[in-house]
């Protein structure tokens, strides 16, 4: 008669069955072990869930707000001092091929915008007091919360425009009242407010006040400090590689160009960076957990070696039993990472509406925290495994 062993099959369709018998019979262990799991591959998936629905809301603001405004400042000398643009710069500028808006404001250095005269100089709250034209809401796409914005006619009074963050800085909510503010030794009456300007922050905390108003203040001329350009889209870069050239031709090398969608972009990059740090700590915590499977099957090992050993005696091989504790492993890892993929994908729900974001979980996510789940399986069931398979049937019944 032939061994036991050398008749003994162990069918595919029988793995799913006898490699649930330890995870059935320590419920509690396993639980414990999945949840480790789970964690990690939730930390994974919930990242790259928020990532990329984080992503998709910054695109979807910059095709609202559009990329083709460029912005042109003043840059610096060969001795690393700040120079003034021409005044010139912006009628230049709107002769270039391919521009179709442009409008400038001039920051006022040494002046600031206060509630009230007594309020010392040197407390601006970091607001800043911009002359524009009155082209420069078109240029920017902008909208008035309340009021009006400044026109040809009020830009030569003394009347100014509140951006959004100065207005709330300023404590100033509504204008229903006719409204004054201090500025450079003399009232200003507020006439509007403006919505936030997410491509022109510096506009936020700013007071715009007319060029001509400016001018009477200072005495002198005044050189735009910033210029806003709105290109053709399809001609942006090109336009881009203009404006220095047409600002100042006698000194292109002085004028920086930029976009404020780089702003965004930075944005972009930033959390790029946050999402590689926030991959590596979900990677360790998978490390973690895998090593906590290692050390759950290494001791099932050892609590069921009167199992193995009987199951060897009865016909079972080495292969048989090392296939049994590795299917557990890989059970115990999938389980965490199917908890690990819906936890992940509910929190990314759950941050992305009180954001205000689209949910987005990409299926490399998904797929991909799936996968990495059996490989922490695979890896950490395959010591025991082998372990278990080394065992022969007579070491093995000594302990029953």
């Amino acid at each position: 008669m032939s061994p036991p062993s050398s008749r003994s099959h162990l069918r595919l369709v029988d793995l799913l069955p006898t490699g649930t018998v330890g995870l059935r019979a320590r419920r509690l262990r396993t639980a414990l072990s999945a949840l480790g799991v789970a964690i990690g591959i939730a930390s994974i998936v919930g990242v790259l869930g928020i990532t990329r629905s984080s992503q998709a809301d910054l695109l979807r603001r910059l095709d609202r707000l559009g990329t083709n405004l460029l912005t042109v400042t003043s840059g610096q000398n060969i001795a690393g001092e700040e120079v003034d643009l021409p005044i010139t710069a912006t009628q230049m500028i709107a002769r270039t091929d391919g521009v179709q808006r442009v409008a400038s404001t001039a920051e006022l250095g040494r002046t600031g915008v206060y509630r009230s005269d007594q309020v010392p100089p040197v407390r601006t709250g970091g607001l800043a007091v911009r002359a524009c034209d009155s082209s420069l809401l078109a240029a920017l796409d902008g909208r008035v919360r309340q009021g009006t914005f400044l026109s040809q006619a009020s830009a030569r009074f003394p009347t100014t425009v509140l951006g959004y963050e100065a207005a709330r800085t300023l404590g100033i909510d509504e204008l229903g009242e006719p409204t004054r503010v201090w500025i450079s030794g003399h009232w200003f009456t507020v006439t509007g407010i403006l919505d936030p300007l997410e491509l022109a922050p510096e506009i936020d905390r700013s007071a715009l006040i007319g060029l001509p108003v400016a001018k009477a203040l200072l005495g002198q001329e005044v050189h735009p400090t910033r210029i806003y350009v709105r290109s053709e889209t399809e001609r942006t870069a090109e336009v881009a590689g203009l404006l220095a050239a047409a600002a100042w031709p006698e000194h292109p090398e002085q004028v920086t160009t930029s976009g404020p969608s780089d702003a965004l972009a930075a944005r972009l990059a930033v959390a790029s960076s946050a999402t590689a740090l926030f991959l590596g700590l979900g990677a360790v915590a998978l490390l973690v957990s895998g090593i906590g499977i290692a050390n759950v099957m290494v001791i099932a090992v050892l609590e069921r070696r009167s199992e193995i050993g009987l199951r060897r005696a009865l016909g079972a091989t080495r292969g048989h039993v090392a296939a049994q504790f590795l299917t557990e492993s890989l059970l115990l890892a999938t389980l965490g990472g199917a908890l690990g993929v819906l936890l992940g994908g509910a929190i990314t729900v759950t941050i992305a509406v009180q954001r205000g974001w689209t949910a987005q979980v990409p299926a490399l996510a998904i797929w991909g925290g799936l996968a990495a789940a059996l490989a922490i399986g695979t890896v950490a069931g395959l010591y025991p495994a082998l372990r278990a398979a080394r065992l022969s049937p007579a070491q093995a019944l000594r302990t029953v």
